[in-house]
């Protein structure tokens, strides 16, 4: 009669547990092959999809020279236009800033003009006139004395002139002393030309014979001889 020989209180494993147990060790395996070969789901697919090689075509070569060839072309395109705008308004405002150079310059002469043009005005609004007769002479002759500080009065050379020479320029005393000696007086105040040259008044005509040279060369003289020619009531 055959022995149990089994421990007490220990089973022997049966067929079909180990049938099992090999079984879910096979479904364990397979789910763990499968795992790696879903694609992005580990480093072993991204190295394998790396790892494959790109191949490109002649059309897609093209395609791709072709669009950096444009790029290429329009950005010079861009750069020329650009370059082009810059130099107009470079053009621009250089004309701009000629133009206006040459409106300030012509405003400048337009009104360096107008100035001349005033002060002519004025000088000749201020330049005083005289008639050409006895009281237009008298009265230069008082505007000149009084610039040179040689006193009388439109009375004094009036009441002297008509004495001596009526009031012509052209008088000539032919028969007095003076006219004995050689140098007769002449013109409205009866000056000889000694006297004359010696009491000139600057500014005036050399001539003794002009009017108002001789009234102001006769005052000249009456103001050194007698203070003015105002105290003359006679030959002198």
């Amino acid at each position: 009669m055959s022995k149990n020989t089994a421990t007490p209180g220990h089973s022997r494993m049966s067929a079909r547990t180990r049938r099992l147990a090999v079984a879910g060790a096979a479904t364990l395996a397979s789910a763990a092959l499968a795992f790696t070969l879903v694609p992005g789901s580990s480093q072993t697919t991204s190295e394998a999809v790396s790892a494959a090689p790109v191949v490109f075509g002649q059309e897609q070569v093209k395609d791709v020279k072709a669009s950096v060839t444009g790029q290429l072309a329009g950005a010079t395109v861009k750069a020329e236009a650009d370059a082009a705008k810059k130099k107009a308004a470079d053009v621009a405002a250089a004309k701009k800033a000629a133009a206006k150079k040459k409106a300030a310059k012509e405003r400048k002469a337009k009104e360096a003009a107008s100035r001349s043009a005033k002060r002519a005005a004025l000088k000749k609004a201020t330049t005083k006139t005289y008639g050409n007769n006895l009281d237009g002479w008298i009265r230069e002759a008082l505007d000149i004395m009084g610039n040179k500080g040689i006193p009388g009065s439109y009375d004094g050379l009036y009441r002297n002139i008509m004495r001596e020479s009526t009031g012509n320029p052209n008088a000539i005393n032919g028969w007095d002393v003076n006219a004995q000696n050689g140098t007769p007086s002449i013109g409205l105040l009866q000056v000889i030309q000694p006297t004359f040259n010696a009491y000139h008044v600057s500014g005036t005509s050399t001539s003794i014979y002009d009017p108002v040279a001789n009234i102001t060369a006769a005052a000249n003289y009456a103001a050194d001889k007698y203070g003015s020619i105002d105290n003359v009531n006679g030959a002198y």
